[in-house]
This record gives structure tokens, sequence and C-alpha cells, in this order.
């Protein structure tokens, strides 16, 4: 009877360690996995570092266009008002000599109507 019941015994035993051993490879296997997901994670974190990093100088270089962009803007607003400025002067300047020109034209028309009446006032003196 000892040597059927050390029998069972040891056939339980077997069976136990069998059942834990290939336990062991699945949880090797997945472990082996996990390892494979972890280290794809870290690549996969890696690169996103380098893109981070890629990024933030493109944001930093793009920041210090905007603000190149932005003084260029402001001295181009400067530059335009000053012109307008000097196109109203200008223009200011057209109008006076229109005016000008126009009391010119009529000082004209009259000097050369007392031209003409002095002319006319000559040759009556000159036939007389």
């Amino acid at each position: 009877f000892y040597l059927v019941g050390f029998t069972l015994f040891l056939g339980f035993i077997i069976d136990r360690v069998h059942h834990y051993l290939q336990k062991l490879n699945k949880l090797r296997s997945n472990a082996g996995a996990s390892k494979e997901e972890v280290e794809s994670i870290e690549k996969e974190k890696v690169e996103l570092k380098e893109k981070e990093e890629k990024a933030s100088k493109e944001i930093v270089h793009l920041k210090e266009q905007i603000s190149g962009l932005s003084e260029s803007l402001k001295k181009t607003k400067v530059e335009c008002e000053e012109k307008d400025k000097r196109v109203e002067t200008a223009e200011a300047h057209v109008s006076s000599l229109q005016k000008q020109a126009a009391d010119l034209l009529l000082e004209y028309d009259r000097l050369l109507e007392e031209n003409q009446n002095l002319q006319a006032q000559a040759l009556r003196h000159s036939k007389n």
C-alpha cells in the first residue's frame, strides 16, 4: 500500500510540477512579449522626444520670425503714415498752386483786357 500511495503522491507532484512549468513557460513568453512592447514603447518615447525637441526649436524659430515681421510691420506702418502726411502736404500744395494759377489766369485776362483797352485808346489818340 505504501508503494501505491507513494507512487500516487509522486504522480500528483509530477502533474503539479508539469502544470506549474507550463504556467512558467507562458509567463516567460508573455514577459518576452512585454519586454518587446516596453522596448517598442521606449523607442516611440525617444522618437516623440526628438519630435518634441524639433517642434520646440521650430516654435522658437517661428516666434523669432513673427517678432521680426512684427517689427517690420511697425516700421512699414510708420513709413506709410509719413508718406500719407507727405501726400496730404503735396495735395495741399497742388491745391494752392491750382488756386494761384487760377488767380494768375484771371489777372492775365484782366491785364490782357486792359492792354487791349490801352491799345484801343492809343489808336484813337494817334488817329486824332
